[in-house]
């Protein structure tokens, strides 16, 4: 069964907490902190392949949970990090998040970080200095990313097969490669796309056949909505219409329409036309058809061909060859020059790491309280212990370092206001 979209709920693995742990030996009186730290959760990767084209397994697994890092123990005993899930998609798998394309999986063997797993947290051996010699610290395990993931996927093609039902798509696709589609003599045959491989002279071609498009198509009318997407990353379209056409210029505008209001750009991808089912047709009356079709498409060559007597398949498929070499030359990346005597001045990771803000805001019930955001002194604050008081100090010296509590102390906070920093809330000074 083919399945082009599913959606999917992503769960990296938590870290693992810190342990507070002091030695105890016969001989030694007051041992030294020796909790150790939390492993890493695991990330969740996709990992694109050629040997899956469908999303169905995401149907029926709709939940994708990396496993979590072990927490810290004593005698400075560090947890094993959680294993990362690596889940296999098809090529051509495009990942969103909340809209936002954050992956697009095109090459075989392809691996995209999709989530990250949490931190583990330190152990309180970590915390031991010359003035704190029994530590009562330790820090608790970071969440993983976690977040509904929409997929789709969008076939890679060298050619993509258009136009109306019934124009002999899937006969071609069957004749010429080694794709078996349902094939029969109605509308709307084909209910899916199909993909197969054409060897021509001493090269192939991987064609893709899209169930046949409708005037309106493109607003969601017929079939060809749903499946237009794969049209978008074939390098060349093989527009096919059926010789048969009463007026076949307008089925070739109307087609080219349809492409048009789905997405701009496919109306200036390289196309071949192929006048199919000409074997019960005589040459004076193909020449016709083949001219009305000149008339409005140009210089795009038009083929005359019949699927069941292989009249004109090896002429089309060279052509088509052709212009995907073309296109695919075209596409390659080229490095851009850059100027050098332009001096371009960017903020460091590290800069933008300890930038941090606060803002003065009033809660549903009027009472103030103070925001603290910032990249850094977040991850502290998931990774503190609010039950711990020592762990929570430790969060107000941080912010003493960094400069927050100067801030806050300027905007007007004293001792009982509520700061709320990465979802936790405190109290300026320790009540």
């Amino acid at each position: 069964m083919f399945v082009d979209t599913a959606k999917v709920f992503i769960q990296a693995g938590k870290g693992g907490d810190g342990a507070v742990s002091f030695r105890r030996e016969i001989y030694v009186d007051k041992g030294g902190p020796d909790g150790g730290d939390g492993g890493k959760g695991g990330d969740v990767i996709f990992v694109a392949t050629e040997n899956l084209n469908t999303l169905i397994d995401f149907r029926y697994k709709p939940e994708l949970k990396a496993t979590p890092g072990q927490n810290g123990a004593k005698r400075d005993r560090h947890g094993r990090s959680g294993d990362p899930l690596l889940v296999k998609v098809p090529m051509g798998t495009v990942v969103r998040r909340d809209g936002k394309i954050i992956a697009d999986l095109t090459d075989d063997g392809q691996e995209v970080t999709i989530a990250k797993g949490g931190d583990g947290g330190f152990g309180n051996a970590h915390f031991k200095s010359s003035v704190r010699q029994t530590p009562r610290i330790a820090e608790k395990g970071e969440m993983g990313d976690t977040f509904e993931a929409e997929l789709e996927l969008k076939l890679l093609a060298d050619v993509g097969l258009v136009g109306f039902p019934n124009a002999g798509k899937s006969t071609f696709l069957s004749v010429v490669s080694n794709a078996r589609p349902e094939i029969a003599d109605y509308a709307f045959t084909t209910l899916t796309p199909n993909l197969g491989v054409a060897d021509i002279d001493d090269g192939s071609l991987l064609i893709a056949d899209i169930p046949g498009l409708i005037e309106g198509a493109s607003e969601g009318k017929g079939l060809g909505d749903a499946f237009l997407r794969h049209i978008e990353r074939t390098a060349v379209l093989l527009h096919m219409i059926d010789a048969y056409t009463d007026d076949i210029a307008d089925a070739y505008k109307t087609i080219r329409k349809e492409l048009s209001s789905y997405n701009v750009e496919l109306i200036n991808r390289p196309e071949i036309i192929a006048l199919t089912k000409v074997d019960g047709l005589d040459d004076e009356l193909i020449q016709m058809q083949i001219d009305a079709i000149k008339a409005i498409s140009g210089d795009t060559p038009v083929y005359a061909i019949s699927s069941s007597s292989h009249k004109g398949l090896k002429e089309v498929l060279r052509a088509l060859r052709t212009e995907v070499v073309k296109a695919r030359a075209i596409s390659e990346p080229v490095e851009q020059e850059t100027d050098n005597d332009l001096e371009t001045i960017t903020l460091s990771t590290k800069q933008i790491a300890d930038s941090w803000a606060v803002e003065k805001l009033k809660d549903e019930k009027g009472e103030t309280y103070f925001e603290v955001t910032g990249d850094k002194v977040e991850k502290f604050a998931r990774r503190t212990d609010f039950a711990n008081f020592e762990g929570v100090n430790r969060l107000r010296d941080i912010m003493k370092k960094l400069g927050i509590a100067h801030e806050l102390r300027r905007q007007g906070a004293v001792g009982d206001s509520i700061i709320r920093v990465g979802g936790s809330e405190f109290t300026y000074l320790e009540q």
